[in-house]
């Protein structure tokens, strides 16, 4: 593939949750959508232990397509959801400024917006991806979706809220909402990933 040599910047926010919960983080321009999953998912926080969709206006024909994992036993007249896998990003974020949405759990319904900041050289013995800045923690998984975190921050922050100590036990005691350090992001191979998720040893 040509211009091997880029990276693709991105800025992914969490929707609907105030303060901002979001990262700006760099990835090869050889990624497909599966892999910038990956990516988000270890950029953000999430355990990728949900179902994932992003949806995106394909540049060529300006419709808007669902990339993800598709079903195998769709019911009929569902939308197609495309395999990830296949569809390199380059195709879809072709210009500064491109966004999709992406959606992680579908019962929690998080939210995101996902934003190309910019294309730029890759800088030589600099491993990708590289997380560059972000702000506070992801809401921890299962927590009833942004109506729930909600209530999970009033109950923590509260000493006498009446669920305040079953609260901290639930999350082990070790949450902080407010911190985050792109230094200690670990990006997973999203190769390695997928095998887990679909290759023979998945079962």
């Amino acid at each position: 593939m040509a211009n091997q040599g880029r990276v693709f910047q991105f800025k992914v926010t969490l929707k609907e949750v105030e303060p901002l919960v979001w990262r700006r983080f760099q990835v090869p321009e050889s990624y497909n959508f599966w892999d910038l999953h990956v990516a988000i998912q270890d950029a953000v926080g999430w355990q990728d232990c949900h179902l994932h969709l992003f949806r995106m206006a394909n540049p060529k024909s300006g419709q808007t397509e669902l990339i993800g994992i598709p079903d195998d036993d769709p019911f009929e007249g569902d939308p197609v959801t495309l395999p990830g896998w296949d569809l390199p990003i380059v195709g879809y974020f072709a210009e500064v400024g491109a966004s999709a949405g992406y959606e992680y759990d579908f019962g929690d319904d998080w939210q995101h917006e996902v934003v190309l900041e910019d294309i730029i050289p890759r800088v030589p013995r600099t491993k990708y991806p590289l997380c560059l800045a972000g702000a506070r923690a992801c809401p921890p998984e299962d927590c009833g979706g942004v109506a729930g975190y909600e209530e999970l921050l009033e109950a923590i922050r509260d000493p006498v809220h009446k669920e305040h100590e079953s609260m901290l036990e639930w999350l082990g005691g070790n949450y902080e909402p407010d911190a985050f350090d792109p230094k200690t992001v670990r990006f997973d191979d999203p190769r390695k990933r997928w095998r887990i998720a679909f290759g023979p040893e998945s079962g």
